[in-house]
């Protein structure tokens, strides 16, 4: 990220301005905050010019996952330790790439090369970086086995691994297995065929840009078409995306002049359309008035290409007999398989821990790496901790979090190798710029009291082309410049 891209970044900011007859100063005002704090994605002036006081604590450290959550750590320490000793171990090229921007190349608003970038390009000095991939770990004896049978030992360890996409879990969709946001996703992209699309991974979500734009088409030609959004029954990254997409599609649908042919229908697995009810209740009042259909309850598990029919577990509860000792009557759970025919299908997958995790002792029985949510560190080994989209904390798989989430980390780790007790606390800080419309942005912040937590002055339910800005300008030089490269966002 250089003073290039930061420039160009800001002519096209002041370009869209313009379109609105508005200043950059006036659109800062609009958002009260200032011009430093809009280009780092809302970072405080403070955080900015943070200074860091160095500690001559020694200890080989190892990270686990050079993505977003394990390079921004890495650099962090870096800038906190008078002589680290840190190894990165991760196999793929691409692991920093940008992934909140897989949504805008979905929609055309973004090219795939705007969100691609080479993880050697940040390594932080004096990090060592192992191109291979961790298939064994040995917390007892503290060392990771790679795939090339290379032992690496430690003193401390970090997992930053990320998670597996588990598409082989829908029936129909087996032969496209498990796989990284970032990768060669060609065996994926070939099983999905030409009707159906998925943001979660780079070249995924170039497909899903390129199958919207032939069903656009066929909608214009006065055909009749079914698009269907689906969000499963796990965590997953960026609890918002599944809608994000559904709002840009029907944005693109609109420009088109297409959108009356089109029926739109959102399906859940869960009970509400957001997790905090101001965000729901919100959320609600756009499906309304976007004539959008949803089905809550309702969780993918088939898809039958052939016939272009998806199949839906459908859950229920139902009242039964009365209990006479419990002075009750009785809940009975029922569920069915419903089959809704499509023509578009976009998927969000359900997401599992890496296998190596999942089944070793560092994980858990539910997968995920179990720490403590507010220090993270691991609750049985002391000198692990976890961070990002593997560790086992409540509404933790956003870049937001991991914002939040790396420094916690670093301040804990530094104060467990100089003796002293982990004082940091996460307290599950979340952000998701929900795009609802090309030009809009509803951002909501929250975090573990399950209430808006704004960062900003400004009414967080209600959409803003303010926060548009943040989202298409800002906040890829805030992750990339202001975490990976200074460790400071």
């Amino acid at each position: 990220m250089d003073n290039k891209y930061i420039n160009n970044m800001l002519s096209e900011m002041d370009k869209d301005l313009a379109s609105k007859g508005m200043s950059r100063r006036d659109a800062m005002k609009l958002a009260g905050i200032s011009s430093a704090s809009f280009l780092m994605g809302g970072t405080s002036a403070q955080a900015a010019e943070e200074e860091i006081v160095k500690t001559d604590a020694k200890g080989r450290i190892l990270i686990v996952g050079g993505g977003l959550a394990g390079m921004s750590t890495a650099r962090r320490l870096t800038t906190m330790l008078s002589n680290p000793d840190i190894t990165v171990i991760e196999p793929e090229k691409l692991s920093v790439s940008y992934q909140p921007g897989q949504t805008l190349v979905a929609a055309g608003i973004w090219d795939i090369d705007d969100i691609k970038y080479n993880r050697d390009d940040f390594v932080p000095d004096g990090v060592k970086l192992i191109a291979d991939k961790v298939i064994g770990f040995n917390p007892q004896k503290n060392n990771v086995t790679t795939a090339s049978g290379q032992q690496v030992e430690y003193d401390y360890m970090i997992l930053a691994t990320g998670l597996h996409l588990d598409f082989e879990r829908i029936l129909g969709l087996e032969a496209a297995g498990r796989c990284y946001s970032s990768g060669d996703n060609s065996k994926l992209i070939e099983v999905l065929g030409d009707d159906i699309c998925s943001i979660y991974t780079a070249e995924g979500a170039e497909r899903t840009w390129e199958i919207m734009q032939k069903k656009i088409a066929e909608a214009k030609s006065g055909k009749k078409l079914k698009f269907l959004f689906t969000h499963p029954s796990t965590p997953i990254k960026c609890g918002g995306a599944p809608k994000k997409i559904m709002y840009l599609a029907n944005t693109r649908l609109k420009e088109a002049g297409a959108r009356d042919n089109v029926e739109m229908t959102f399906f859940t697995n869960g009970g509400a359309m957001f997790g905090v009810p101001e965000y729901h209740d919100a959320i609600l009042g756009q499906f309304e008035r976007e004539g959008f259909k949803w089905k809550y309850r309702h969780n993918l598990i088939e898809v039958q290409k052939e016939n272009k029919i998806a199949v839906f577990d459908s859950k229920w509860q139902e009242k039964g007999p009365w209990d006479p000792i419990m002075k009750e009557y009785e809940v009975i759970p029922k569920h069915e398989k419903v089959k809704v025919p499509y023509d578009f299908l976009h998927i969000s997958p359900e997401v599992i821990a890496p296998r190596e995790v999942r089944e070793s002792d560092i994980g858990s029985p539910a997968g995920w790496v179990p720490v403590n949510k507010e220090t993270l560190q691991h609750f049985q080994y002391k000198n692990v901790y976890a961070i990002g989209d593997v560790a086992a904390v409540p509404m933790g798989k956003t870049g937001g979090s991991i914002r939040k989430q790396y420094k916690v980390l670093c301040d804990n780790l530094i104060a467990q190798m100089n003796g002293k007790q982990l004082s940091a606390k996460y307290a599950g800080y979340t952000v998701c710029p929900l795009i609802t419309d090309i030009g809009r942005v509803m951002l909501a912040e929250f975090d573990w009291t399950v209430k808006p937590t704004p960062s900003f002055p400004l009414d967080p339910t209600v959409e803003r082309w303010v926060w548009w800005l943040m989202k298409v300008y800002a906040l890829k030089p805030m992750t990339m410049y202001g975490m990976l490269v200074t460790g400071k966002a």
